[in-house]
Parts: structure tokens; sequence; C-alpha cells
């Protein structure tokens, strides 16, 4: 009798293990979860500066020279107390949601989909914390959606098994007056100054100030203006690691408090509370930049799931 023989295919194995030991490692994060923590961080972030901001208005008061200024800081400052303990959010103008979303490599989402999971949460958020809904579904035909959805999302692909989740809710009254400015290579570094303390400038009282001034130098047209929506998450006081990028928010801050537009636009000597700026690459050809202006109410939440 003869005996058959089987040959085993040690290769094909070793991928079969090697999937099933990734498909066995990869963390789920159920769309339930991520919707319920989005409702939760909307009605946050309307009613809760973060401490880091609340302490940055607070020191504005302390250095502002102007009487009538130091008037208007200590009202913010008594704003964010009645938000706090009233449950009213600290403006009428509860923003569009805007996300920042790093996704670990490592997770998997179940359940739906993740901008589904967003939308819905934010819908939750405003309806339960009544907050206003201000988003229109076209915007010519401006016909209100009614629940502040859709959000707008940025998703970024990390390593690890997280979600790291970054809300952080725009006004329209500072977002108008934010630029982008694609200037020249020969226009360098005095360039970049010139047009950021220009858009401070242009943005006087209708920003809201004291202002917090968010900048992207490099990449391209839609890049710029990425990073300095990004760069108004940043916590406050905190600088750029690099060093000519630290010393530039370090003089453009004071560049722009010596314009004298000061708190609510009435005078002083603190227009803007912080200048954060982000830097990437860019063509040989261009030197994009962009602003984006907040106004004191800088809101931010982050969670990790």
């Amino acid at each position: 009798m003869q005996m058959k023989v089987y040959h085993i295919n040690y290769k094909y194995l070793e991928r079969c293990f090697q999937f099933f030991f990734e498909r066995k490692t990869m963390r789920e994060i159920d769309c339930g979860q991520i919707r319920d923590t989005v409702r939760e961080m909307c009605i946050e972030a309307a009613h809760f500066l973060p401490a880091d901001m609340k302490d940055l208005i607070r020191a504005g008061k302390d250095n502002e020279q102007s009487p009538v200024g130091k008037q208007v800081l200590q009202q913010l400052c008594d704003n964010l107390d009645i938000a706090e303990k009233e449950m009213i959010p600290i403006c009428q103008d509860t923003g569009m949601a805007v996300f920042f979303i790093e996704i670990g490599q490592e997770v998997h989402i179940a359940g739906g989909l993740l901008e589904d999971a967003v939308n819905e949460g934010v819908r939750r958020g405003y309806k339960d914390g009544y907050l206003r809904k201000s988003i229109v579904e076209d915007p010519i035909n401006r016909v209100n959606t009614g629940d502040n959805t859709p959000a707008v999302i940025h998703e970024k692909l990390t390593a690890g098994d997280q979600l790291k989740i970054t809300l952080a809710p725009k006004g329209f009254g500072s977002e108008n007056m934010s630029r982008i400015v694609m200037l020249k290579p020969a226009d360098g570094i005095e360039g970049v100054k010139r047009e950021i303390v220009r858009t401070a400038e242009l943005a006087g009282p209708n920003a809201c100030p004291p202002l917090v001034v968010g900048a992207g130098i490099g990449g391209d047209f839609e890049k710029c203006a990425l990073m300095a929506k990004h760069a108004l998450t940043r916590p406050a006081g905190v600088h750029s690691d690099i060093p000519w990028v630290k010393e530039l928010e370090e003089e453009l801050l004071e560049r722009i408090n010596c314009l004298g537009i000061g708190p609510a636009g009435l005078g002083g000597t603190v227009t803007a509370l912080a200048v954060n700026i982000e830097t990437f690459p860019t063509h040989i050809a261009g030197l994009p930049l962009a602003v984006n202006i907040c106004c004191h109410a800088d809101r931010h939440v982050t969670r990790v799931l």
C-alpha cells in the first residue's frame, strides 16, 4: 500500500497565523461610545472654558493697562463663572463643530461609520444641551439643518490602539476675520509678520478680542489653513518647540498687543492672549500663510478612547 505524502505550505500557515493574531490584537471601539462621548464634549465645550484659557484671561486682566479694558476682562471672567454655575453657554454662538480625530491604526470601529457617529453625537449634544443650531444645509439657499450638523471632521491615522477626539466649536464672528495669503518666497519672514499683524488689525473689534491667533506657515493652500485652525487647540502658554517659531510667536504677540485695539475693541494693551504657529515643508515657489482668528472663548475639549 502506497502512502500519500502531504506537503505543508509553511509560508501559508505563517500568513494565516499572522492574520489571526493581528485580528485578535485589534482594539474595537463601538460607534455608540463615540457618539455618547461627542455628545458630552459638545455640552462641556459650550459651558466650560479650559482651565488654561481661563488662567490666561485672568492674567490678561492683571496686565491690562486700560481701566476700561480691565473692566471688560473682569466681565469676561464673570461671564465664565456664570456659564459654569448656571449651565448657560459662554457665548450665544455655540459654533460650528470642528473635530480633529487621531485614529490609531490598531483600532477597529464597530457598529457603523465614524463620521455618522460623530454627527449623531453633535446632533444629540446640541439638542440636549439646548445649544444654538447655526448650520445651514446650503451656503446659498441658507436653510438651517436644525441640529448643527454636519460637523467638520479632520481625520489622521496614527500609531497605537487609541482614538483621540478634539472638538473645537468655532464661532463665526472671529472665523469671518481669518485670512489666507499666498506669499512669495521673497516676502520671507518679514512678509509673514506683516500679514499676521495685519490680520489682527483688520479684525479689530469684530472678532471679540482679546484674541487667540492661530497661524499656519507652509504646506499648500489647504494645509496652511488646517494648521492655523489646529494651532488654536494648543494648550495656553505652550510655545512651539522650534526655536525660531517660538521667538516669532512671542514677537507677534507683543506687536499685536501694541495695536491698541484692546478688550472688546475699546482700547487697551491686551488685544491678544496668544499667538500659536504651526509650520510644514512647502514648495520652492511658494510661502503659503493662513491666519485663523479666535475670540477669547477659545473652546476646545479632548477625549481619548
